[in-house]
């Protein structure tokens, strides 16, 4: 069955606008969403009406903010199919989470000569926190390459299992490429040999449906603005028994039991990671961004964004001077791509003087552009709220700019 696109994108005030005298045709979607109405009701809803510190309060505004803030918690839960919402932890971001993994499973469990596997794929945010643990603790980071599709080659990834192997961290979708990684078969593999498993969520969690039980993944990351909800907010998913057996990650209000000069108790999971006053409307509003997405049903939004990427493909691919970067068979609505002799920021620059809105640059993948020989590329990304007709009027600027430089 169909989605009603009309009906969505009358949900997004910020689509309806033009830029530089165009129509916004908005193709960033991997870097941020946009928010529908709702979200942004809810978030001026709690300010204008609950605005209220949480769990402590004796008043009704602290009651209702502290019931809002937790009915999220429980959306979120049923939205990963985490087995309890004390597996469900509040952070800044997907790049918190990792860095939340990283600085306490790491620093309790990794040891000298300990092995940490990641992907050639990966987000900066998914390499640097573990250069750090590695070199804090003199552990050794191995890399999964890559085929010239953008694909894991599991084989390889087999070989650099061994009984050091701690952790493997992996993207599930590529943020540059759309690549979708075999998640499952790592994850199994690795458990074969012990080792506990992150996955970066920050792409599958808008276009995958994900259930972290089926996955049996030990952390799952990833970040609210990417799910059309607020900016600074993010879910760090644990297993109840890691979570426990790791320290907190901050010190402060909120994950103490009790405190005294001398010694201090922690709180339960989730609260022992949540130190500090919350990012609370942000979380409260976050809750209508997973009600507008359980409204459509994951399975509608992937079928659209699949068709829509299928049709990009098809559109772009005609065109002379195009080059396609990360051509995998399982991919998210991701399309990336240079123009034969052209750098990927001016092609960039001449979209945007179309009204059309892309990514440019390395996307924080540095060594997976090195890995293809490239400073960088343009990156289209698509959503629920885009159409056919836009993607139109992205291959008719691309095949305008190609002729320029080709012709």
């Amino acid at each position: 069955m169909g989605i009603d696109i009309e009906k969505i994108r009358s949900l997004f005030p910020v689509l309806h606008q033009e830029v530089h005298g165009k129509p916004l045709v908005y193709f960033d979607n991997a870097a941020t969403t946009q928010k529908p109405q709702t979200v942004l009701d809810a978030l001026t809803n709690y300010y204008q009406k609950d605005n209220s510190n949480i769990h402590r309060g004796a008043h009704a505004l602290a009651d209702r903010a502290t019931r809002y803030f937790e009915g999220t918690r429980e959306v979120v839960q049923h939205f990963i199919n985490a087995r309890e919402t004390a597996e469900v932890i509040f952070t800044k971001g997907t790049t918190e989470g990792i860095n939340l993994v990283a600085s306490t499973f790491g620093r309790k469990f990794i040891e000298k000569g300990d092995e940490i596997i990641i992907s050639t794929l990966e987000h900066h945010s998914n390499i640097v926190p573990w250069q750090m643990l590695c070199e804090e603790k003199g552990a050794i980071l191995k890399v999964i390459p890559i085929n010239d599709a953008g694909e894991i080659i599991f084989g390889e990834f087999e070989k650099l299992l061994s009984a050091k192997t701690q952790l493997v961290s992996i993207v599930h979708a590529s943020n540059a490429l759309g690549t979708i990684n075999p998640v499952k078969q790592v994850i199994d593999a690795a458990h074969g040999v012990g080792a506990k498993v992150l996955l970066d969520g920050a792409q599958s969690s808008s276009h995958l449906p994900i259930d972290v039980q089926e996955l049996d993944c030990d952390f799952f990351a990833f970040s609210a603005h990417k799910l059309y909800g607020p900016t600074g907010l993010g879910v760090l998913y644990g297993k109840r028994e890691v979570f426990e057996s790791i320290p907190p990650y901050q010190g402060g209000g909120e994950m103490i039991k009790e405190v005294t000069f001398e010694k201090t108790t922690y709180n339960d999971i989730p609260f022992k990671f949540e130190a500090g006053t919350p990012n609370i409307g942000d979380v409260i509003a976050f809750k209508a961004a997973i009600d507008f997405i359980n409204e459509i049903g994951k399975e509608a939004i992937k079928a659209h964004e699949d068709e829509l990427l299928a049709y990009a493909n098809e559109q772009l691919t005609r065109i002379n001077g195009f080059i396609p970067v990360g051509t995998a068979k399982q991919k998210v609505s991701v399309v990336s791509f240079n123009i034969k002799g052209m750098h990927p920021y001016d092609v960039g620059m001449m979209l945007d003087a179309n009204g059309i809105a892309v990514r440019t640059g390395h996307h924080c993948t540095q060594p997976l552009m090195k890995r293809f020989g490239l400073e960088g590329t343009v990156r289209a990304s698509f959503s629920v709220y885009n159409t056919k007709s836009e993607i139109d009027k992205l291959a008719e600027s691309v095949s305008r700019i190609a002729r320029i430089k080709n012709k």
